[in-house]
């Protein structure tokens, strides 16, 4: 077999949304909001040896049930992947892009609470490859009680 190859090809901000939907009052109230963090990440195919990974992070600034802020961010990275067996391809996908896309999503959401008059939210580095092992167990669980419902 030939050695593989990885490379990144583009990365860039393929979605991004902001929203305030208290404001101006959001800002003479002094409560600090609370930080809810959700992410994800998508592949999709392209030509070749090409594809995409893109990365969602949703930051919500809360107090009790209100948000004073709300960040939807897309980061989205087009890599190629060659010689590469089938079965580390979900390793790629799902810890190596995630890990190279993060730190630029972590700028732009920074960037944008800090643009919409908030303290900047500094999102933790997050541990993809154990999130990847999460997710597979989850689906053999689910691989199991399908197998033993049927």
């Amino acid at each position: 077999m030939q050695q593989p190859i990885f490379g990144i090809e583009k990365i860039y901000v393929k979605d991004l949304s902001l929203e305030v939907p208290g404001a101006p009052m959001v800002y003479l109230d002094g409560n600090v909001p609370e930080i809810q963090i959700q992410i994800g990440h998508a592949v999709q195919p392209m030509e070749g040896a090409l594809f995409e990974v893109s990365l969602r992070v949703t930051v919500a600034g809360m107090v009790g049930d209100k948000a004073h802020f709300m960040v939807e961010v897309s980061q989205a990275g087009i890599f190629q992947a060659s010689n590469v067996a089938e079965e580390d391809m979900g390793t790629l996908y799902g810890i190596v892009c995630p890990n190279v896309l993060f730190p630029y999503a972590r700028e732009t959401v920074s960037d944008l609470v800090t643009r919409a008059g908030f303290p900047p939210v500094l999102l933790s580095p997050i541990n993809f490859e154990l999130l990847h092992q999460q997710r597979l167990a989850e689906a053999e669980q689910e691989a199991s009680r399908i197998q033993i419902v049927q």
